[in-house]
């Protein structure tokens, strides 16, 4: 009796209050039709090869290479980068999840492999300093690698310099 009493004076929006029958029936997405989502069709693509190929030859255009090298000077990891890369290709129904996930591994060492290439530190997994904190990019290092992969930005941040230096600040 005092069981039922405590529930009708629990507070709203507690977890007690959480009625245990409001939730969908088990079963029911396999009910519904999925093929208004580009996931729920067959993929465009089945062929690891393929897909691996395809992801490649786009680290190929100089533009993409570019951005590429910036995340991962930036400090995003390349585990980062190819992961969002096989959500992205699996919501969009390029490839299935699978074709995905066997793509990964080739993919992260590939874009591990043009790191290395390009002389840019990386880091290759996310929870993982992959030594750029024992092995610190100088500032030297780090201005040439801008200035040979990014001109632009290597004289955006020079002007700035040279502007506050006139100040006198």
């Amino acid at each position: 009796m005092d069981n039922i009493q405590t529930q009708t004076n629990v507070r709203s929006g507690s977890i007690e209050a959480k009625d245990p029958f409001a939730q969908s029936i088990p079963g029911t997405s396999l009910t519904s039709e999925n093929k208004k989502w580009a996931w729920g069709n067959p993929p465009e693509m089945s062929d690891p090869d393929v897909v691996l190929q395809e992801a490649t030859d786009r680290l190929d255009d100089p533009r993409f290479r570019g951005d590429m090298m910036k995340l991962l000077l930036a400090g995003v990891s390349v585990e980062h980068i190819v992961e969002t890369w096989v959500i992205d290709g699996f919501e969009s129904g390029k490839f299935s999840l699978d074709v995905g996930l066997l793509t990964k591994g080739p993919l992260g060492v590939y874009i591990a492999y043009i790191a290395e290439e390009e002389d840019v530190a990386y880091r290759m997994f996310e929870k993982d300093d992959g030594g750029m904190n024992k092995d610190r990019i100088d500032d030297e290092s780090l201005f040439t690698l801008m200035k040979n992969n990014n001109p632009a930005m290597f004289e955006t941040l020079r002007e700035e310099l040279n502007s506050t230096i006139r100040k006198g600040k």
